[in-house]
């Protein structure tokens, strides 16, 4: 694999300390890079979240359906949006779900991409898609991958029935809901070489699935494979915005010394990308590789160099299972005999999301890089996930020792665990991981868990370096709301004066970020009381109270916010200041009829 073929001078980092905290752009970036993540500060006069404890609670029901999840905090409007594989309506692609609380998930209609986009370039394979905000210019990207066509694939591929030619697209849009419209009708202007890479796919038969017995064989197949890429993240940091892609395991035969035969693996790659697309207020420039990158790898006089006129461009390692082994990423190098000749032996490392933990340890301000992935096929019961951690963002990249973190549980009933976006709570004091699973090992339906992340800076790991440790819960049970959810806040409209018997009064639940609840969806729900009751009946449908049956007179209308608890239950969802009374979350209006 190739390494970066200069080693660039770095500014000194600003570090800040951020107590744990995601940071998922840098803590001090140079003018011109805004940061993409930003978090959110204290709303004009509303109460500050650090003030309130809330009994609310959210449990992992299973019922957002979507693969591949990519948090956005959206600071304007308060929402998480979470981005996903699949989940859109039909002429879309990407379905794209908000939430006022990073656990409660409203599908929205439509999804990020138009399939009849003017400039889409991608055929099939829309996969993985992330969404950044520049809150300079109030411009919104979308990261994705998709696979082209066969021309396009002759020009990135060399060859138009490349198997697998994925690239990156990407696309802009004034609001997170989109839809987002592509920048160019074609993928990055980046090309990615393996010069050093014996391309033994040109020496297999038509099926491509069994490869050369031996090493030496392989090793006389000619030099040189451009990487596919899929499952694009962004990191800021520092002033400068990193690409971290998957390789997507097509065209990467690597030989396994213990188990002597060739697999074939993905594995998780950088590139620094320019800032100049970034500043554009307009959104019409197109991100571009930094140019010490472009034809790094071209060599002349060996027959795999730029003598016919191709770019060769230049990436750096990130992960691989070669230079750093773990077991758990072996669920299917042995799928070729298994499946009796249909599959490959195969390893995966991809889903990878690079971020970046400022914390003290002894006194001393310090800064680490951490990176989760995913390993195994997304489609098999032991897809899981992994961190590794580095001193800057190109590496060395060390993965942890007891790797996964985040696996397949029959005790909760999750399965498929992988490929999620960390994001901090609304408050910033936690960290949560947002993944997809699955409810059963056979189930064909990907849905999406929210599950706390730590980072405990006063304990090292196992590995050799003492790094803080990374953990995630797993639980389909009841857990607290995230921090900074609350105050809640219920809010009725106009005070209903009515003629007549019936009255008709719209309800609303925000969070302390001003967010709206989906009071339509199972999770949420605002139980109503009238007194004196008489025969009037009470009904709360989609945030709406229908009173009918009323009597001329004055009565009380009560309205009370509650939340599902894992058992299908619901409770009244109470919250005070710190160290106050809990008070229910609810709200009494007048109710006249004449």
């Amino acid at each position: 694999m190739s390494r970066e073929p200069a080693s660039p001078s770095f500014p000194p980092a600003r570090r800040a300390v951020l107590g744990g905290t995601l940071a998922l752009a840098a803590a001090a970036l140079t003018p011109g890079v805004a940061a993409a993540s930003p978090r959110r500060p204290d709303r004009g006069a509303r109460p500050s979240t650090a003030t309130y404890a809330t009994d609310a609670t959210y449990a992992n029901d299973a019922t957002t359906s979507g693969g591949d999840p990519h948090v956005l905090f959206d600071e304007p409007s308060g929402y998480y949006y979470a981005y996903c594989t699949g989940g859109s309506d039909d002429g879309y692609y990407f379905g794209v779900h908000r939430s006022p609380d990073l656990s409660t998930w409203e599908r929205l209609p439509g999804g990020a991409l138009r399939a009849d986009d003017p400039k889409q370039w991608g055929k099939d394979w829309f996969w993985a898609p992330e969404v950044y905000r520049n809150p300079d210019t109030g411009l919104y990207y979308l990261f994705y991958a998709a696979r082209m066509g066969s021309t396009l694939a002759e020009q990135y591929f060399r060859y138009p029935d490349f198997e697998e030619p994925c690239s990156i697209g990407v696309a802009v849009s004034r609001t997170p809901e989109g839809p987002f419209r592509n920048i160019d009708d074609r993928p990055l202007d980046y090309h990615p070489y393996k010069p050093d890479y014996h391309d033994v796919n040109l020496i297999m038969d038509a099926d491509q699935l069994t490869p050369p017995a031996t090493e030496e064989e392989g090793r006389t197949a000619p030099l040189g494979s451009y990487i596919p890429m899929i499952d694009p993240n962004l990191l800021f940091d520092e002033g400068r915005i990193y690409l971290y892609f998957s390789s997507n395991a097509y065209r990467n035969w690597v030989w396994d010394t213990g188990l002597g035969k060739y697999v074939e693996e993905s594995n998780i790659a950088a590139v620094e990308l320019t800032t100049h697309w970034w500043r554009d207020p307009e959104g019409a420039t197109m991100p571009t590789i930094h140019p010490r990158y472009v034809d790094a790898n071209a060599r002349t006089g060996s027959g795999t160099g730029g003598a016919d006129g191709r770019r060769r461009d230049g990436f750096v390692p990130v992960l691989t299972y070669a230079a750093d082994p773990q077991s758990w990423e072996d669920a299917h190098v042995n799928d070729h005999a298994t499946s009796g000749g249909s599959k490959k032996d195969r390893r995966w490392e991809e889903g990878s999301t690079a971020w970046r933990h400022d914390y003290v340890h002894a006194g001393e301000r310090r800064t680490l890089y951490y990176l989760t992935y995913s390993a195994n096929n997304f489609e098999n019961q032991y897809y899981g996930v992994g961190y590794a951690v580095a001193e800057h963002p190109l590496g060395p990249w060390r993965k942890y020792p007891n790797n996964p973190v985040l696996s397949q549980n029959p005790d909760v009933g999750m399965y498929s665990t992988g490929h999620g976006s960390p994001a901090s709570s609304p408050d910033g004091s936690e960290l949560y991981y947002v993944h997809h699973g699955r409810t059963s090992p056979t189930s064909p339906d990907r849905v999406v868990y929210t599950e706390r992340l730590r980072i405990d800076d006063h304990h090292a790991d196992a590995g050799a370096a003492g790094r803080p440790l990374l953990t995630i819960d797993q639980s389909t049970g009841d857990e607290p709301v995230p921090a900074g959810t609350a105050p809640f806040t219920l809010t009725v409209g106009p005070a209903a004066v009515r003629v007549g018997g019936a009255v008709d009064v719209a309800c609303a639940v925000r969070s302390a970020a001003g967010a709206a609840f989906d009071l339509s969806a199972p999770e949420n729900r605002v139980r109503a009381e009238l007194r004196p009751a008489g025969p009037a009946s009470v009904r709360v449908e989609d945030g709406t109270v229908t009173l009918r049956g009323l009597r001329r007179g004055t009565a009380r209308l009560t309205l009370v916010y509650q939340r599902r608890r894992a058992d299908g239950s619901y409770r009244d969802v109470h919250q005070a200041r710190h160290g106050g009374r809990p008070e229910a979350v609810k709200v009494t209006v007048p109710v006249v009829v004449r």
